[in-house]
């Protein structure tokens, strides 16, 4: 038997590339600077992905598998879980599907522990067993924040370990039917030689959770740190592994949170939860349209309001926009929930194709309520906010816009227009600006007035 040494290999930390020397660009996804240094076991045994796919521990794996024909494969949507939680469940797509494995990525105090106490409350009332491993709090600590959320069943169980081999062996012989991990990155396994959180320990331990969700047909929940550029800390291969990675995003000082589903494989991708921050926990906000347009100032100008597709979600979103001469020679730009580099576009569009002479004057856009968008829909209500900021009048405030602005100052459609219009209807607003392309797909209403632009030189005419 070769005798196990440790050696250094590197690492990207963006797709977990392996090398065994360093390089400046990563060959795999081209990313530059990005390797780092690890020391590994080669000679030790692994209980990773491939070592538990070759035991058949899988379930679907191992050297007793048959191929099965797809049309013998049978697929119910009754089996999934019912959180409690209706805006959770419309992320996930119906749901808890078991055997899944879910990221939840978000920054620190943005809620993810709470959230996720929540979803445990939930399933315990409806006589699930679920076990909450924690590597981060003691059991005090999660008893303080459990006894705010409200009142926990028996069925709760709670684990503060970081040994993955512990975590492992608690899973299978207390066979719960979901898991929460809290965090991945301070899981570690004693057969690599490499600190909690690097690539090498954050891999495995996924591929660990992967075998036990779907060999065990178990829910787990893992909670992934970010990085100052917001995504998940450690390799990106992590979030290909798993089966949805859900995003928590919102300013912790603000009382609103967004739970965004960037990969789901059992539904729907962007679409959006959005909860209320309170003493006792996260609440459902039913409506995020009304929550959103709340405090809107009336009869002022630069404010618009647009409408956004989140998923299969309509909402609308208050756009203000500051138009003033600058005191500068260079004047200053600024977009806040917003890509910068499409206003500064839409801003060139304007003086090019409708005449405005904006070159000298300091521009500040805002979405309301620190929601990001970067839907091209909402193209159009930006073009208007600034209008109105830049010639000082006043829109409709019962008035909504939508529609994706092009180059030669043309306004194209955009989907779901039809969803949009009911939105808006349902709220109370009167008048609605879309793409004239638009209006062959719109049922005429009687509470609502549909104006149809062909270019921002006739939506500006409106004003």
């Amino acid at each position: 038997m070769a005798k196990a040494k440790n050696t250094a290999v590197f690492f990207c930390q963006e797709c977990g590339y392996e090398s065994v020397k360093w390089m400046g660009q990563c060959p795999g996804c081209k990313t530059w600077n990005s390797f780092v240094e690890e020391k590994v076991n080669l000679g030790g045994r692994r209980t990773g992905t491939a070592g538990s796919m070759r035991s058949g521990t899988m379930g679907t794996a191992g050297p007793g598998a048959e191929p099965a024909l797809l049309s013998e494969v049978s697929i119910d949507d009754g089996e999934r879980i019912g959180t409690g939680m209706k805006e959770l469940d419309r992320v996930l797509g119906g749901g808890i599907v078991p055997g899944s494995l879910t990221l939840v990525g978000g920054d620190p105090g943005i809620g993810k522990s709470t959230l996720l106490l929540q979803v445990c409350q939930k399933l315990v009332d409806k006589g699930r067993k679920v076990l909450y491993i924690s590597g981060e709090e003691s059991l005090k600590q999660i008893k303080i924040r459990a006894e705010r959320i409200g009142k926990f069943g028996d069925a709760l169980l709670l684990l503060c370990e970081t040994n993955l081999g512990i975590v492992e062996e608690t899973i299978r012989r207390i066979r719960p039917h979901a898991v929460v991990i809290d965090s991945i990155q301070t899981m570690y396994s004693e057969e690599i030689s490499a600190a909690p959180g690097s690539v090498s320990q954050v891999r495995e331990a996924t591929g660990v959770f992967l075998q036990l969700a779907k060999g065990m047909n178990v829910s787990i929940f893992i909670v992934g740190h970010v990085t100052k550029e917001g995504t998940v800390a450690g390799p990106r291969v992590l979030e290909h592994m798993v089966d949805a990675v859900l995003y928590f995003e919102g300013d912790r000082h603000a009382s609103y949170r967004i739970l965004r589903g960037v990969k789901n494989r059992f539904g729907s991708t962007n679409e959006i939860g959005v909860f209320e921050m309170r003493e006792e926990g996260l609440a459902e906000v039913k409506n995020p349209s009304e929550f959103m347009l709340e405090g809107r100032p009336e009869e002022a100008s630069g404010s618009v309001v647009a409408c956004s597709m989140e998923g299969t979600r309509p909402i609308l979103i208050e756009i203000q926009a500051l138009v003033c001469r600058s005191n500068f020679g260079i004047p200053r730009r600024q977009a806040t929930g917003t890509d910068f580099n499409r206003v500064n576009l839409l801003m060139a569009v304007l003086e090019k194709r409708a005449g405005l002479q904006l070159s000298d004057c300091d521009a500040y856009v805002n979405l309301a309520g620190g929601i990001k968008i970067m839907e091209p829909a909402i193209d159009l209500g930006i073009v208007m906010a600034v209008v109105s900021s830049f010639k000082n009048r006043a829109l409709d405030d019962k008035m909504i816009v939508f529609g994706e602005v092009g180059l030669s100052g043309e306004v194209r459609a955009v989907s779901m227009a039809e969803q949009r219009v009911q939105e808006a209807e349902k709220l109370g607003f009167t008048s609605c600006i879309v793409p004239a392309v638009c209006l062959k797909g719109i049922k005429q209403k009687e509470g609502i007035k549909i104006i149809g632009v062909k270019s921002v030189r006739d939506a500006i005419d409106l004003i």
